[in-house]
């Protein structure tokens, strides 16, 4: 499912007009990031959780060349999925 998909499935669920599921959707999808951004974990109970997880510097391999590089370290976004969302699948 993409964006669209998502849009044409909520405005249908929820009752509402497409223009207003996208900016419900674009408004969810902004907010989480400004609360991760701001460094919180977002809880939804029965769907999941989303955190902010900091990956380390390490080495890797070029595949091109063969030779080893040192990659950076970054923040991720995870997801982990809440139990009934889990069942679903």
């Amino acid at each position: 499912m993409n964006k669209a998909q998502l849009i044409d499935a909520i405005a249908e669920k929820a009752g509402l007009t497409k223009a207003d599921s996208k900016k419900a959707l674009e408004a969810f999808v902004e907010t989480v990031g400004e609360a991760l951004k701001g460094g919180d974990k977002v809880a939804l109970v029965g769907f999941g959780s989303f955190s902010v997880s900091e990956r380390s510097a390490r080495s890797g391999r070029n595949p091109q060349t063969g030779k080893t590089i040192t990659i950076p370290a970054k923040k991720v976004v995870k997801f982990k999925a809440g139990a009934e969302l889990a069942e679903k699948c």
